[in-house]
């Protein structure tokens, strides 16, 4: 008889708790609220970015907790890069001020030219000043603008407009690199 009743105190018990938790959730759903990361920050990220394999081509994405800029570089392995935020985008090598809507600007820095070391034939189609081609980023949560820079030395770099100095993480996956900015602190 106390076994029984034991078992039965336990799964009264556990019952309960489970209850809990399913009320628990449906708050949450209820809500719509969703779980963003927190902890990337705001600092630089990243090192040197030469690289030898051509940039292929540049996409935007939007997610629940954060926009996503993603760099192709097939067969480029794992790559080198910079990304920070600046006060204002300054051209590689040539230093020219290029302007970048939004209202902070990170300078994102890829390890891949955007044409090819060997011919020197173009492999991106990005042109100085003009926003990337085929990345439309109007009616995003953080993106605002993006803006072609530069390739110098093996080395692409792309001013992004964000809304504000949000927190950002940068992945490297084989042949990409990932650019996630957060919709808020």
């Amino acid at each position: 008889m106390r076994r029984t009743a034991a078992a039965v105190a336990a799964l009264v018990l556990a019952g309960t708790g489970l209850g809990m938790v399913a009320a628990g959730t449906a708050t949450a759903a209820g809500t719509g609220a969703t779980a963003c990361p927190t902890g990337w920050g705001s600092g630089d990220k990243g090192g040197a970015a030469a690289g030898a394999v051509p940039l292929k081509t540049v996409r935007a994405g939007r997610h629940d907790c954060f926009d996503r800029l993603v760099f192709d570089v097939p067969g480029g392995g794992t790559l080198g890069y910079s990304v920070r935020y600046v006060d204002r985008l300054h051209q590689l090598a040539s230093g020219d001020y290029i302007p970048v809507g939004g209202g902070a600007v990170l300078d994102v820095r890829v390890g891949a030219p955007a044409y090819d070391p060997a011919s020197g034939t173009p492999a991106y189609p990005g042109r100085a000043g003009q926003p990337l081609p085929g990345v439309d980023v109007s009616g995003y949560s953080t993106f605002r603008d993006t803006r072609f820079s530069a390739s110098f030395e093996g080395e692409t770099q792309i001013g992004l407009g964000v809304r504000a100095r949000l927190p950002f993480r940068v992945i490297q996956l084989p042949d990409q690199l990932v650019v996630d900015v957060a919709h808020t602190w």
